[in-house]
């Protein structure tokens, strides 16, 4: 397997746009899954270690540090939550009905998310499905504070900036879940019955009978990472540009989603 392409890299950095479906640690089971850093490690040696994790299947900016003075400076600023995230997430509205009962689903009146919106909802693991989170009401969990902005509203889906000031495991994906618009395709959280299909937003539908949905994958990409440089201490901002498949399925929903935005019955007095 190939190694992911670099996006930054100086003597103290190296940054990579991790694809979905690549691991980013061995596996605990299964040890010969490709792994990013085993990529790594044997093109750069050992020296090389990630300052943080991706999920499996979220793509984006995986940063790693080359020494260990980086190394050291670039966890105080993960841990001192000091880095900021940008994220973004093809999700799934669903209806109230179909949505976790966990808390009410955020919707404006007209059935959309809001423009903008946060969750504040302690996680920890889910103790009855292993390598799984759950949301804590009330006491139990870890604090946990996510921000989101919809960039665009599509009826059955949007497309949202998604900023964790936390970072806990699965945090985003389980914050979505829990307000009602998990991230499109999600295994853990999502919902199976929903994919994305141009032959449901485009009218007069005339393709392949076997045909495939728009993006397949996680729906969720890590944009964007802004540290300190650990030895300029100059802000250092790494981007990694939306997915091909992203930007497909982005294209159409722009030409037809609008069209299938449900809107409650106007009453006449």
């Amino acid at each position: 397997m190939r190694l992911p392409p670099v996006i930054f890299e100086d003597d103290s950095l190296m940054a990579f746009d991790k694809p979905s479906g690549l691991l980013v640690a061995p596996d605990r089971w299964d040890k010969a899954r490709a792994n990013l850093m085993g990529l790594v490690h044997a093109r750069y040696g050992h020296g090389v270690a990630n300052v943080h994790r991706l999920d499996a299947g979220t793509s984006g900016v995986l940063l790693c540090a080359k020494t260990k003075p980086a190394l050291d400076f670039l966890s105080g600023q993960f841990q001192s939550k000091t880095v900021a995230k940008v994220y973004h997430a093809l999700v799934a509205v669903l209806p109230p009905e179909r949505a976790m009962k966990v808390v009410a689903p955020v919707r404006t009146p007209e059935g959309a998310l809001p423009e903008t919106f946060a969750v504040d909802l302690g996680l920890g693991e889910d103790e009855r499905n292993p390598g799984h989170m759950r949301v804590f009401k009330g006491r139990g969990g870890k604090p946990s504070r996510s921000e989101f902005r919809v960039v665009g509203n599509f009826g059955r889906f949007a497309f949202v900036e998604c900023r964790p000031l936390t970072g806990r495991t699965h945090q985003l994906r389980v914050h979505l879940a829990a307000i009602g618009a998990p991230v499109l395709n999600d295994p853990f959280y999502g919902d199976p019955g929903v994919v994305l299909l141009l032959s449901d937003l485009k009218r007069g539908y005339k393709g392949r009978d076997d045909e495939k949905p728009l993006i397949s994958r996680l729906a969720l990409h890590a944009s964007e990472l802004t540290i300190t440089h650990p030895v300029t201490r100059e802000p250092c901002v790494l981007r990694s540009p939306l997915p091909h498949e992203f930007e497909v399925a982005l294209k159409y929903l722009n030409k037809f989603g609008a069209a299938r935005l449900r809107r409650p019955p106007v009453r006449t007095p």
